[in-house]
């Protein structure tokens, strides 16, 4: 009977590998830890490709891709790479605290709320990439502009991208007076037959795009005497805390998202640009004002969308943008938990959630910041910041879980200072980090988001969040922590929901 009992336990456990094999390839220890292959770490790699190989899916419908951008390929010679990494950390330091200068007027909606039959209309999705060729750590995705009617002449193709932190969309316009360089041509509003410049006398050249970006448009008369006649335009003027600018004619024209095209849509024709914008076309506004594309598109889409940000950044991984309530085009390996969306008058067109506690790998740390202050979501800002005791906490107890390894430290790489030298292992385990939130929803940051590989061989791998600089300001969860995350943003609901999805659908 012995004998026979332990052939039956050797096969049991045979088969209970089996099933830890094909669940997930053994990457998954526990809902509190992970393995990570460090090759998953790596900027646009080919290695990136092949170990997401078996997360790999195929799409049936129209997809509105998400991506990381960069003009060129990421340097391969580790100094130019360190310098490359550090320009763009540094750039989303800015980008980080700019959000903590922002102080708007009081909030206040003046146009139609989306009804329960609208949030249940058809959606529209688009592929949503890293942008990281376009030379920014931020996601992006394409729109075509222009054209209208069904010969879509003068519509092109535009690479944007898409912040949740911001509600003006915006594309570099011909005649373009002060331009950075972007990849693909710039938009000419003389070749598309649905383009019209905003008059002045129109509500979203006053109070609409006041709400947007802080200041009402400004008129101006062109033309002259001849057939066309003198006309007024509205000009805005979009200026961002770190420095960035946008300044152009408010127009509309015909917008294509997927498979979807919106007449009408309000957008900035930008004559003046500069800033950290890398080499895209321009921002997608998804934010809460009227001018968003959210609340522009809340009469078909109801006001509800949605993204999954794939971890890899090799061109050809996409996840996706999906504007609409219909929740069929999720792949969610976990159900959508939700919490409240929290709204500030303040600063209207952000995203806010209650975070109330945290653990890392399992193990609950205190700390006085958590519950202390609304938390910003924000698919604009790269890495999260965390209130300094959060942080302190968060870091400490990382570090003893995963320090039992015994991996050596590592110097600090510009914002990130918990950092490890990881040379000669292929893969490690790590704790991974959980927020408690409000209504007893959590979201676990993926294995791909809890470390940044700062150098390609992995002698400098650090945790990837870092502190703000004061205890009262304002939390943020970037795009780094949220990927293979399905997050939905329901602003009839008010509600913001976070599931667990593999990104990579390419």
């Amino acid at each position: 009977m012995d004998g026979r009992l332990l052939l039956l336990l050797h096969v049991l456990a045979l088969l209970l590998l089996a099933v830890v094999v094909a669940a997930g390839g053994g990457a998954v220890v526990g809902r509190d830890s992970a393995v990570l292959q460090l090759r998953e770490l790596q900027w646009g790699s080919s290695g990136q490709k092949a170990a997401a190989a078996a997360r790999t899916r195929t799409r049936s419908t129209t997809v509105l891709e998400l991506k990381h951008h960069s003009l060129t390929a990421i340097p391969d010679h580790p100094a130019a790479q360190e310098t490359y990494l550090r320009r763009l950390l540094a750039a989303d330091e800015a980008r980080a605290n700019s959000l903590q200068l922002r102080n708007k007027a009081a909030f206040t909606q003046s146009g139609k709320k989306a009804t329960a039959a609208a949030a249940a209309a058809a959606g529209a999705e688009v592929p949503l990439t890293s942008g990281i060729r376009f030379q920014t750590l931020n996601y992006v995705t394409t729109i075509a502009l222009g054209g209208g009617g069904s010969s879509r002449a003068g519509a092109g193709n535009l690479t944007v991208i898409v912040d949740t932190g911001s509600d003006l969309t915006w594309v570099q316009c011909k005649p373009c007076s002060v331009c950075y360089a972007q990849r693909d041509p710039l938009f000419d509003p003389s070749g598309s037959a649905s383009y019209a410049a905003v008059p002045c006398n129109a509500s979203a050249c006053e109070a609409s795009l006041k709400a947007a970006t802080g200041v009402p448009g400004s008129c101006a008369t062109v033309g002259g005497g001849g057939s066309g006649g003198k006309s007024e335009r509205c000009y805005y003027s979009l200026a961002y805390g770190d420095g960035s600018f946008s300044r152009g004619v408010l127009a509309t024209d015909t917008v294509a998202l997927g498979g979807a095209s919106v007449d009408g849509f309000v957008f900035g024709c930008g004559l003046s640009n500069r800033g950290l914008f890398g080499g895209t076309a321009g921002l997608m506004g998804l934010g809460r004002t009227e001018l968003s594309l959210v609340s522009q598109t809340a009469p078909r889409f109801g006001g509800v969308f949605s993204y999954c940000l794939p971890a890899a950044t090799s061109g050809d991984a996409a996840g996706s943008l999906s504007l609409g309530g219909d929740t069929s085009s999720y792949r969610n390996a976990t159900p959508v938990s939700y919490t409240r969306m929290i709204a500030d008058p303040a600063q209207p067109p952000f995203y806010f959630m209650n975070v109330t506690g945290a653990s890392v790998g399992g193990a609950a740390v205190a700390a006085a910041g958590l519950g202390a202050a609304n938390v910003l979501l924000d698919s604009g800002t790269v890495i999260t910041r965390l209130a300094p005791s959060v942080y302190r906490a968060v870091r400490a107890e990382f570090a003893r879980q995963f320090g039992a390894e015994r991996y050596p430290a590592a110097p600090p790489f510009s914002l990130l200072d918990a950092c490890y030298n990881l040379t000669g292992h292929d893969e490690v385990k790590l704790p991974l980090l959980t927020l408690r939130l409000e209504g007893g929803a959590d979201m676990t940051v993926d294995a791909a988001g809890m470390l940044f590989m700062a150098r390609k061989d992995g002698s400098q791998v650090c945790l990837a969040m870092a502190s703000l600089s004061f205890e009262d300001q304002t939390p943020i969860i970037g795009n780094y922590q949220q990927k293979n995350k399905r997050v939905v943003y329901d602003t009839v609901g008010s509600r913001l929901g976070f599931a667990d999805e593999d990104c990579s659908y390419a």
